[in-house]
């Protein structure tokens, strides 16, 4: 008995080791969204590829790029979307329409543990051209991601929070998830759609829709004070804010 007792536990540590080994490999192997951020060295034309010069990314990009030079080549093809931004607006163009110096967003959907050459190697599923005038916000980035609770009317609006960037979520401490945010003319709202922007009105956000709202005020401001700032972004299921 004992015998067959001893059995069973190795049988059952072995699948535990199989299992947690598996976990790792997938969670190693999995593929993830890579960003980069930087300024086009070259005007794009209809090369299968983009020059960059990589000012920035998320922090998968970044690791990729540590010991590695600035200048970077990446892949694009027929899949890959081009949106070009002015004043906070969104339209489809094409690659012929980048050029040299214009500040570019690319974003490519690899494994986890390729290498820099392998990401690049990888046609980038959509591209984010701001042109040639990047200038930096004065004030940092609130962002706050939920569900809309009813529709918008008389400048303001109320979510369901479920998400935020850092300086958003310490904010929300001990505060109610439930908040109410503001806008006015200058505030842009953008519905996405199979990946596609399209810009509309605050009235046409439907209840239960995923939104994101981009504020722009100072850190030091409380979470009642930066809600009373007009958004200057309000995205309807804008990507990657799930």
């Amino acid at each position: 008995m004992k015998r067959h007792l001893f059995y069973l536990g190795l049988v059952a540590l072995a699948v535990l080791t199989v299992g947690t080994s598996s976990s790792l490999a997938a969670r190693q192997s999995g593929t993830i969204g890579y960003v980069f951020n930087g300024q086009l060295l070259a005007d794009a034309g209809n090369s299968p590829s983009l020059f960059v010069d990589v000012h920035g990314g998320n922090k998968p990009a970044l690791r990729k790029l540590i010991g590695q030079g600035r200048t970077q080549q990446f892949a694009v093809d027929a899949g890959t979307q081009y949106i070009r931004w002015t004043d906070g607006q969104p339209a489809l163009v094409n690659e012929a329409s980048l050029v040299a110096g214009d500040f570019v967003t690319i974003r490519v959907r690899a494994a986890r543990d390729a290498s820099l050459g392998q990401i690049e190697s990888t046609p980038a599923w959509r591209v984010a051209d701001r042109g040639a005038n990047n200038g930096h916000p004065r004030r940092p980035l609130w962002l706050f991601i939920g569900t809309l609770n009813a529709p918008a009317a008389g400048g303001h609006f109320s979510l369901h929070i479920t998400n935020g960037n850092l300086l958003a979520l310490r904010k929300m401490l001990g505060a109610p998830l439930d908040e109410t945010f503001t806008y006015d003319s200058h505030t842009i709202f953008v519905l996405w759609q199979h990946g596609v922007p399209t810009v509309i009105q605050p009235g046409q956000m439907v209840v239960g829709d995923r939104i994101s709202v981009r504020i722009r005020a100072p850190r030091r401001d409380s979470l009642g004070q930066a809600e009373a700032v007009p958004a200057n972004h309000v995205g309807d299921h804008e990507p990657g804010t799930s």
